[in-house]
């Protein structure tokens, strides 16, 4: 039986990819304020900005492709149980090949009825508008958790994480609850790498961690050596 790898991802992987995110300078996106398109009251108050800047976002997804970091991870489904739990929103991790994917904070490529949260559609890269409505006539809105509101799949991510044999978290400072609290679900016997340029998570470091102050896609090459070699030997 194969051993459980179970991977935490952030922006820090997809941004190689070309794609941008919120923390890449002064907390702008495309000149946007996280407050003024991702937040539930950014919603109701403007929900025509908040449409159109999702819309954009899904044409950049649509221009950019997977990069050597997530088909590395995908690789890895040779001879690791993989999962992943990303805080991402785009599709690079399935696009590249990676067959289990949870996503945290929502997806991109999908909507979901404002009434009925339930009913969820892939639209993949094409245009949401005002009007667009579910089955039951309810407006669609970006299936995104946005900031303030409950993250839904954080106690199966949880669970995910309470059963891996490997950790590896890639891209992400976990500094945003309750994602953050994912590492410490691990197993106490669990082995973890983290692969970051400047990790913030030096302080936390114990006998455990293995550290690789790389970017996404010269650390997953690293590790691909280390897991495909066997940590454990």
């Amino acid at each position: 039986m194969k051993k459980r790898l179970v991977v935490l991802t952030g922006a820090g992987i997809s941004a190689e990819s070309g794609l941008r995110t919120f923390r890449d300078s002064d907390g702008l996106w495309e000149e946007h304020r996280i407050e003024d398109v991702a937040t539930p009251e950014a919603w109701n108050r403007d929900p025509e900005t908040v449409l159109r800047f999702y819309n954009l976002r899904r044409m950049q997804l649509a221009e950019v492709e997977p990069n050597e970091a997530h088909v590395a991870l995908a690789r890895l489904e040779r001879d690791w149980d993989v999962h992943i739990v990303t805080q991402n929103v785009d599709d690079l991790h399935e696009r590249a090949g990676s067959q289990q994917v949870l996503h945290l904070h929502g997806e991109l490529s999908k909507v979901r009825s404002t009434g009925k949260p339930s009913e969820i559609h892939d639209i993949g890269y094409t245009s949401l508008s005002l009007g667009d409505t579910c089955s039951s006539g309810f407006q669609l809105r970006p299936h995104i958790v946005w900031f303030g509101e409950a993250v839904p799949l954080i106690d199966e991510a949880q669970a995910i994480v309470s059963e891996a044999d490997h950790l590896l978290i890639v891209g992400t400072s976990l500094n945003v609850y309750p994602a953050a609290g994912l590492m410490h679900a691990a197993p106490l016997d669990c082995a973890i790498i983290l692969v970051d340029p400047a990790p913030e998570m030096l302080q936390h470091q114990s006998e455990r961690i293995t550290v690789i102050n790389e970017k996404a896609t010269i650390g997953m090459s690293i590790v691909a050596g280390m897991l495909s070699k066997g940590i454990d030997d």
